[in-house]
């Protein structure tokens, strides 16, 4: 026990080193990014003086989550390692979820009022992180001033909410305005188009032009779909079922995760959305381990090419098949298991650029055994997912990361060294995953053998004086009683 509890420090010691956060005046680009996704009315309830109706037991109805509460546990995110988060809508709805707009030029009043949402700002970029926002068009509510004003800019939806028109010249006019006056008044970094695929080609290049022209700030879709002009990256298609019935349950098969690793470059990759269904969902329904799988999934997210997208929630395997049940309270008191596994894979994709943005070669892939390489002209990645019901090996030849080399795992506290035959045998339990950094050969650490030392002599000494003060009591003790017995 005791060595794994040394051996434990010094993996946290090297990860942290590993770790360190880019300068805060170090631009970031889309591709550097990992996006936490979130709704404000389920995050955390911070004041009530904007409790209007809240019911927190309704799925359904308004939960009481607002700016402040974001701004208050933005830690809670900031910790985790994610560089921007995404509020969804923030303007006046007849839904909790902010979709069903009523009127554009006001904040949800449950969600705060325009100097909370500042503070929320504030703090984002007080913590070197990016906030972006929901632009929805698709589902605004029949109360929305618009409709009443402009019932020639709507479609009817057959749920009896309505559907901005974008292909009308009148509707992008008003649309792109407002949006270009709320980026000049308020310091956000982002906007995401909601149901985007519904939305006119022709209008998202006009209103991204514009929008950039005043500021560059990131335009963002929801959609899986194909790459279109005016939006910084979309959803990967597939990748949502790719990544879900890959990792729902052990054995279940990795052969179409090569295809998705070699197609994400530049795209955003995610196993949720708030559109729809939890992927815990999926893995409850295959009777798998929730935190054993989304361990795997993440290791996968956070070390593939594109830009992950984290719904709120999956931190703590949130689950639900279906709307409103899939957007629940976040529910803060958990175990940190997996919290902290996030936290780890972030660190090390914010600090490694080989990660974010380096070379990927598929090495292997059989029967859920799957290993890939990041690498740039710095550095060298080997990430190896054991996703079957059995230890599983692999030998990585040499040409592959160079001769005298180790490949020193982070997580399991592996080492792997060049065998004789030159190559590297990576070797895996079941159901585990494992990030390798290939370093020169160190033979024996030094390092590692004298903070052996270090901690064994010092927990010697403690050893010592608690033995010196037991004795030295015992001795006084003994002294009293004597003085008792003369007395």
């Amino acid at each position: 026990m005791k060595v794994k509890w040394i051996s434990g420090i010094l993996s946290a010691a090297l990860l942290l080193s590993l770790s360190a956060p880019a300068s805060a005046d170090e631009a970031r680009a889309l591709e550097d990014e990992s996006i936490y996704d979130v709704l404000v009315d389920r995050y955390f309830n911070k004041l009530g003086a904007n409790d209007y109706d809240v019911i927190a037991t309704d799925p359904a109805a308004f939960n009481g989550g607002d700016f402040a509460g974001l701004a208050d546990q933005l830690l809670h995110i900031k910790d985790m390692g994610f560089t921007v988060l995404s509020i969804g809508p923030v303007f006046a709805s007849a839904t909790y979820d902010g979709q069903e707009v009523m009127d554009y030029n006001q904040f949800e009043r449950h969600f705060g009022t325009e100097e909370e949402f500042n503070d929320l700002l504030d703090t984002v970029h007080d913590n070197d992180m990016k906030l972006m926002i929901d632009i929805p068009t698709q589902n605004v509510s029949s109360q929305h001033v618009w409709v009443d004003e402009n019932p020639d800019w709507f479609t009817e939806n057959g749920d009896g909410t309505y559907a901005l028109d974008t292909s009308n010249m009148d509707a992008q006019s008003a649309l792109t305005e407002f949006v270009s006056g709320f980026i000049q008044q308020y310091e956000i970094d982002g906007l995401r188009l909601q149901q985007t695929e519904e939305i006119a080609p022709d209008f998202i290049r006009y209103f991204s032009q514009a929008i950039k022209e005043i500021k560059d700030i990131y335009i963002i879709s929801d959609a899986e779909m194909e790459p279109v002009e005016g939006l910084d990256a979309v959803v990967l298609p597939g990748v949502e079922e790719t990544l879900r019935s890959s990792y729902k349950n052990f054995d279940e098969g990795t052969s179409d995760l090569p295809e998705l690793l070699e197609n994400a470059e530049g795209k955003l990759i995610q196993a949720d959305s708030l559109r729809g269904s939890r992927v815990t969902s999926d893995i409850v329904e295959s009777q798998g381990f929730p935190p054993t799988r989304m361990r795997l999934l993440f290791t996968q997210l956070l070390t593939m090419p594109g830009i992950p997208v984290v719904q709120y929630g999956s931190e703590i395997a949130m689950n639900g098949s279906e709307l409103p049940e899939s957007h629940q309270l976040l529910n803060m008191n958990v175990e940190q298991e997996l919290i902290d596994h996030i936290n780890n894979l972030n660190s090390l994709r914010n600090s490694s650029e080989a990660l974010r943005t380096g070379d990927l070669e598929i090495l292997h892939e059989e029967d859920g055994w799957l290993i890939y390489k990041r690498s740039n002209d710095e550095e060298t990645w080997i990430i190896a997912i054991n996703n079957s019901s059995e230890t599983k090996n692999f030998s990585v030849p040499a040409e592959t990361v160079g001769s005298d080399k180790q490949l020193q795992g982070l997580f399991e506290n592996d080492i792997v060294r060049q065998g004789e035959n030159g190559d590297y045998r990576i070797t895996l339990d079941r159901e585990i995953a494992e990030t390798f950094h290939v370093i020169d050969e160190q033979g024996f650490n030094k390092a590692y053998i004298a903070a052996l030392v270090v901690l064994y002599v010092m927990f010697m000494i403690f050893l010592w004086i608690v033995w010196r003060k037991g004795r030295q009591r015992k001795a006084d003790e003994a002294a009293k009683s004597k003085i008792v017995r003369r007395t």
